[in-house]
């Protein structure tokens, strides 16, 4: 198990299917911030397994919780009653507000089992509505259905025919939402940030707008929290920052730290579309990653993790904005907490992404003009200083 960079790459390129563009990179070892590569080379981790790993490498009360749940039973399926998705449900409806869980092992199988919920409501209770409203630039996952609702046209190339009903309108335009709404809609689906759009948030106007219409129309609201949810914008929920709140609810990435599980709730009213049958997963809400998955929720949560994320977002990006006023190459910065976007000018952002490799800092380039940042909630001050430094100096590189 112990193999150097190039028998990995080799040993990848021969048996893995090729679905990814890799960077030139294995990590083999996390602790905190910070990950080490096969090489020995130490990187401050700003992507965080694409806000999967909230509470960074290697916290103790994540692998405590792995311990732990690795000495009771790993898998039993649905076809009993299992104690710690109870648990987990439960505390989910507390902190949500939103009464029903359905558990899976992604944030795709998350919103395709928002997708069936809404339609399976929009059949028994809506009169047949099944259309749902999705954003331009969206992206909700890979299943055909979450591809159907992503609003990103090179996603859903080659896959055609996909299943119909999604119409698309542009972000934040209001009257373009409330233009495409007939006597077929069931729902409206949002990011209240583009995440993998290049980190465009929802203006506070235009969700409650939205909210407000799907009042009016008797349409369901579902927010895909998928990368938004559990303290990443420095709410525990990103539609605490409007004041909104939706029908039905998308979790997934950071709420087991690093352990796969998906997480779908819905008001009682629209959960009771689904019955016995309607809908299943077999590992869905399995002992071991609900075990996990609360841990890590009761960190977040006792350890006031969305405000300290809310606070070190904040210092990054007065750190970004003064950066900005230095560089000509960064144009904007935008995003909520810790989940930030640099829109670039005249540089191209896998360029920077690579010069920030080679210093020691792992960022996401999103296209040609977008930089990611994903760093832990967890992030110490002197971890943001230099992860700014290394940036800076990854844009003059690129820029010349």
């Amino acid at each position: 198990m112990n193999r150097d960079f190039a028998s990995i790459q080799a040993l990848t390129g021969r048996h893995v299917m090729q679905t990814y563009s890799r960077l030139p990179l294995a990590l083999v070892r996390g602790e905190g911030a910070r990950v080490w590569d096969t090489e020995g080379r130490q990187y401050l981790d700003f992507v965080g397994g694409l806000a999967v790993n909230s509470l960074g490498h290697g916290h103790p009360a994540v692998t405590a919780a792995i311990r732990e749940a690795a000495d009771y039973v790993l898998h039993t399926s649905n076809l009993y009653y299992i104690g710690p998705q109870a648990e987990l449900a439960a505390r989910l409806a507390e902190l949500s507000g939103l009464e029903r869980a359905f558990f899976c092992n992604s944030g795709a199988e998350a919103n395709e089992a928002a997708i069936k919920l809404a339609r399976r409501f929009g059949r028994r209770a809506g009169g047949g509505r099944y259309k749902i409203i999705c954003a331009a630039n969206s992206f909700h996952g890979r299943t055909l259905g979450t591809l159907a609702a992503t609003g990103q046209p090179k996603y859903r190339a080659g896959f055609e025919p996909l299943p119909e009903g999604f119409v698309h309108v542009p972000l934040n335009d209001l009257p373009a939402l409330a233009a495409a709404i007939d006597s077929e809609t069931v729902a409206v689906m949002l990011e209240p940030v583009q995440g993998e759009g290049g980190v465009h948030p929802c203006l506070p106007d235009y969700l409650k707008g939205v909210r407000e219409l799907c009042d009016r129309h008797g349409l369901l609201l579902i927010l895909d929290e998928v990368q938004t949810g559990l303290g990443r914008t420095g709410r525990l929920f990103a539609f605490e920052h409007y004041g909104v709140r939706p029908d039905i609810l998308t979790l997934a990435k950071a709420l087991a730290g690093g352990v796969p599980i998906g997480a779908m709730l819905a008001r009682e009213e629209v959960a009771a579309a689904f019955e016995p049958g309607a809908h299943a997963s077999t590992f869905g809400g399995n002992p071991f990653a609900c075990r996990v998955a609360l841990a890590v929720l009761d960190t977040i949560v006792g350890q006031d993790l969305p405000a300290k994320a809310k606070e070190a977002g904040d210092y990054l990006r007065r750190g970004l904005e003064r950066l900005a006023a230095r560089l000509d190459c960064v144009s904007e910065v935008r995003g909520m907490g810790l989940l930030v976007g640099l829109e670039l000018a005249g540089v191209l952002a896998p360029r920077v992404q690579a010069e920030a490799q080679s210093r020691g800092l792992l960022v996401n380039a999103i296209g040609q003009s977008v930089l990611r940042l994903l760093p832990p909630l967890i992030v110490g001050r002197d971890e943001l200083d230099e992860a700014l430094e290394i940036l800076e100096a990854a844009l003059a590189a690129a820029s010349n």
